[in-house]
Order: C-alpha cells, then structure tokens, then sequence
C-alpha cells in the first residue's frame, strides 16, 4: 500500500528558507510523478511544483518566481521542496501527490506559515 508523508513545515520568518520533504513508501517512487500543491482556507489547491520522474525537467506555479526548487531523490524514495525568500501570502499547507498510473495518492499536508 502505497503512502505519503510530508515534513519540515513549520514557522519562518519573510526572507526565511523551509526544506519540504516527501516520502512515498510502498513501492513505485522512481515511476511516478510528483507534484506539490498547497492550500489555504477557503481557497482551491494550488499548483506549487512539479517534476519528470528522473528529476531533470520542473515547473513551476507564476508565483514561485525562481524562490523554490522541487527534486527528488529516487534512492530514498523522497522528493523535496526548497522555498527561500519566502513571502507571508506563502503561508498554506502544503501537500505531495504521488501519480503511479492510474492511482493518485496524497498526503496529510504539512503547514508552512510565514510571519515575523
């Protein structure tokens, strides 16, 4: 059974850095695609990032605007999350889909706040 499990949110101040991190236990890391989105209430899920399965090809939400990188360590069946210079309106949780075709699978979320 496949399961995702986010970390390393948390609170930072603006102009801070936070490393996410997911964990995709069960099998299949290196053949699926990961994605990160992120949430605040009453808003829909936003596209954050995305990346191929061997990590060499991202994209990016408009709004990361170079201040985060994805990547993935398919050895460890883990992907990442760097944000730097983080923005207040940053602030959400912060969540990792794992896409093994045909199945999706989610994670809980991790809560990033950024405040001074």
């Amino acid at each position: 059974q496949v399961r995702v499990v986010e970390s390393g949110g948390g609170l930072v101040q603006p102009g801070g850095s936070l490393r996410l991190s997911c964990v995709v236990s069960g099998g299949g890391f290196s053949s699926s695609v990961i994605t990160w989105y992120r949430q605040v209430p009453g808003k829909e899920r936003e596209f954050v990032a995305t990346a191929t399965r061997d990590g060499n090809i991202a994209h990016y939400g408009g709004f990361v605007k170079d201040r985060f990188t994805i990547s993935r360590d398919n050895a460890k069946n883990t992907a990442y999350l760097q944000m730097d210079n983080l923005k207040v309106e940053d602030t959400a949780v912060y969540y990792c889909k794992s896409y093994l075709p045909p199945n999706v699978y989610w994670g809980q979320g991790t809560q990033v706040t950024v405040s001074s």
